[in-house]
């Protein structure tokens, strides 16, 4: 499914702007993001890739803030529709953490209340985000309207109808908790029956523990979805799971996205995955996006020296087994990390300018951006590259 278009242009719906992330401990402040920009587009699937360790999960927390103490946003901007969603206040941000943008996490059990059933954590979210009142209140009238329009009901009972709905509508009537709580276990079946979970019925009335590691997944996808939020933020969503499971996942995290038109930034290490099912990929290193394109180019044609490492990392069935190529060297302390480019003292092209100065964004060809100085001082490299 392609990104919706607006007098010809794509429409944009988060931005990050010059983001940096700070982590403040004892041994010193480790730079986890060092002035990312991104752009999530309307109903498309954005993958965000790299390293363990690279800022991935920091970019997903800063994203929703949720970044856990020490750790600090230090600068930047976060546009949601082109609010910046770092000026709102936590009361704010309640409104759109989990009704407009919801998180998949890849651990279901740190992330699930043991003590909690299934039903109950899911009712918490949609009490908390959807108007259930409007709902029963709309329910109550159609009762009234049906009754009214059957034909057995006598003239003076359909008079009575007609006083009783004037009367609700105008003075709409307070509905006890166990109504509400009712409609909102009912929600959550229906949550439950969007992502294929067997017997949601049951279901809701379990435990964490009662249930399988896919099966407790599937819970958290109808959690963060009940609310049918405009971003899915996917951290690892399958990576505790077998790999048929996490097919079943992935297949469906694609099918709601296409029924809920919602748009979802996967972040993964697996480039299988991003191959399958991203329209377009940021590949991150040492808390920098070193590139940005569309898949099919990124796959075909990459350009930094970073992402060229990742994709000769990849085992390929059609080829003869021989050693995996890999990238020398560790992810750098973001502590104390290199100066100029971070991934130089890795790179096997890097030249002067890489020691000494942070290489910027470039766009080599159409969307698609670099940012290594081959393309910012191409002289120095000579024409090879």
């Amino acid at each position: 499914m392609e990104a919706r278009e607006r007098d010809g242009s794509v429409e944009t719906l988060l931005s990050l702007r010059n983001l940096k992330v700070d982590f403040y401990t004892y041994a010193g402040v480790v730079k986890a993001l060092d002035g990312v920009s991104l752009d999530v587009r309307e109903g498309e699937t954005l993958g965000l890739v790299g390293e363990t360790g690279c800022g991935k999960s920091v970019t997903a927390r800063a994203i929703t803030l949720l970044i856990p103490p020490p750790g600090k946003i230090a600068d930047g901007a976060i546009l949601y529709r082109g609010e910046d969603i770092l000026t709102k206040s936590e009361d704010e941000m309640r409104k759109i953490r989990g009704k407009k943008i919801s998180m998949v996490f890849q651990d279901p059990m740190t992330y699930l209340n043991p003590l909690y059933t299934i039903g109950d954590q899911i009712t918490e979210v949609i009490i908390l985000h959807q108007d259930l009142d409007t709902l029963l209140l709309e329910a109550r009238l159609g009762e009234i309207q049906n009754k009214m329009g059957d034909p057995n009901v006598a003239q003076d009972a359909r008079e009575r109808l007609a006083a009783q709905l004037i009367e609700v509508k105008e003075r709409p009537p307070k509905f006890p908790k166990n109504e509400v709580k009712k409609k909102a276990l009912e929600k959550a079946i229906e949550a439950l029956r969007m992502v294929n979970m067997p017997d949601p019925e049951k279901v809701v009335s379990q435990y964490p523990h009662e249930l399988s590691g896919g099966m407790r997944q599937r819970a958290i996808i109808a959690m963060a979805l009940c609310c049918s939020p405009d971003l899915l933020i996917a951290d690892e969503p399958t990576t505790a799971l077998d790999v048929t499971i996490r097919a079943q996942i992935l297949e469906l995290i694609m099918q709601l996205r296409q029924k809920l038109n919602m748009s979802i930034l996967l972040i993964t290490h697996d480039m299988g995955t991003v191959a399958r099912i991203c329209d377009r990929v940021a590949v991150m290193y040492a808390g920098n996006i070193v590139e940005l394109s569309d898949t099919r180019t990124l796959f075909k044609n990459p350009r930094h020296p970073y992402t060229v490492g990742l994709l000769k990392s990849i085992p390929k069935l059609h080829e003869e087994a021989s050693e995996l190529a890999s990238i020398t060297g560790s992810v750098p302390d973001l502590i104390n990390p290199p100066a100029g480019c971070r991934f130089h003292p890795r790179c096997n092209l890097a030249r002067a300018p890489c020691l000494e100065e942070k290489p910027l964004p470039v766009e080599i060809e159409p969307s698609h951006f670099v940012a290594c100085h081959i393309y910012t001082k191409p002289c120095i490299f000579g024409e090879n590259h």
